[in-house]
């Protein structure tokens, strides 16, 4: 690690700490400010599918002395909150990194089975509240499920199959997921439609092979590709997210560590979003 950036994380630390003894006595102003960024925001055009890499929860909770693995239990929060500001907002389609092929087979056994824990639970609570059935929102999850416990797979199974009939929004969980692995997967189901006869090798577009792809489910309405990816915790990488989904999507990276992420900062992230000119390559 280079000086300079040792020094900017000890700075960040430092304003960190000084946050959190701050934030509770800002946070009449944070309200007249987050009133200020929606009278900028609510006027323009709102991305119809937002892509999330919720990244810092570990760092977070090691900075507040916290064991890192309870990050997670904060970050978990933080993401219901911020699904409904993004539902309200009128965004159609989320996607959420909730763990990579790495998280799912290079992390410990306990934060492993901590995360699962963690998944379970959530997808219990949108059963049992009805919030899939009062915003109809179809759930998808995408990634390497054949190495998640069955009993988990059981109730991914559940929920989707309760959901697959709505299509006002989707949410969609990137489970033991990797952009690489999905690309291979997909050129092996190509491979083997070849080899059927389904399909010609003269006949393979990008339209073909988007088929093969995990979020073919959303190409009939055009969401199969985010408008906007937003990247939290100051790291300037898509780690391997939906490489193929996001060859032209918007990237807004947030310095706030997940479990912080704050509603400006998802104003500021439109806000962002609406000045850009997106020519897709044009």
């Amino acid at each position: 690690m280079t000086g300079t950036r040792k020094r900017k994380e000890v700075v960040a630390r430092v304003l960190r700490k000084l946050q959190h003894i701050v934030d509770p006595l800002l946070r009449p102003v944070y309200k007249l400010y987050e009133l200020w960024l929606w009278s900028q925001i609510s006027g323009g055009p709102i991305p119809r599918h937002v892509a999330i890499i919720p990244d810092g929860n570990r760092r977070w909770a090691r900075f507040l002395g916290f064991d890192p693995i309870e990050g997670h239990e904060y970050g978990y929060e933080r993401l219901k909150e911020v699904l409904d500001w993004l539902w309200d907002l009128g965004v159609k389609a989320v996607t959420i990194y909730a763990m990579s092929y790495e998280n799912c087979t290079k992390r410990s056994k306990k934060e492993r089975e901590h995360l699962l824990t963690l998944l379970e639970r959530g997808i219990s609570e949108m059963l049992e509240d009805g919030v899939i059935d009062k915003r109809k929102i179809r759930v998808k999850f995408i990634g390497r499920l054949d190495i998640i416990p069955p009993n988990i797979r059981e109730k991914i199974r559940v929920i989707e199959e309760r959901s697959k009939h709505y299509n006002e929004r989707y949410l969609n969980v990137a489970l033991c997921y990797g952009g690489r692995q999905e690309i291979v997967s997909a050129v092996q189901l190509l491979a083997e439609d070849i080899l059927k006869g389904k399909v010609k090798p003269e006949e393979i577009t990008e339209e073909v092979f988007r088929k093969y792809l995990s979020t073919s489910h959303l190409k009939l309405d055009g969401l199969d590709e985010p408008d906007l990816v937003i990247r939290t915790s100051g790291e300037l990488r898509v780690s391997n997210f939906l490489l193929w989904q996001i060859a032209y999507s918007e990237l807004y990276f947030c310095e706030a560590y997940w479990p912080e992420f704050r509603k400006i900062d998802l104003w500021r992230a439109i806000r962002s979003y609406q000045r850009r000119e997106r020519r897709f390559g044009k």
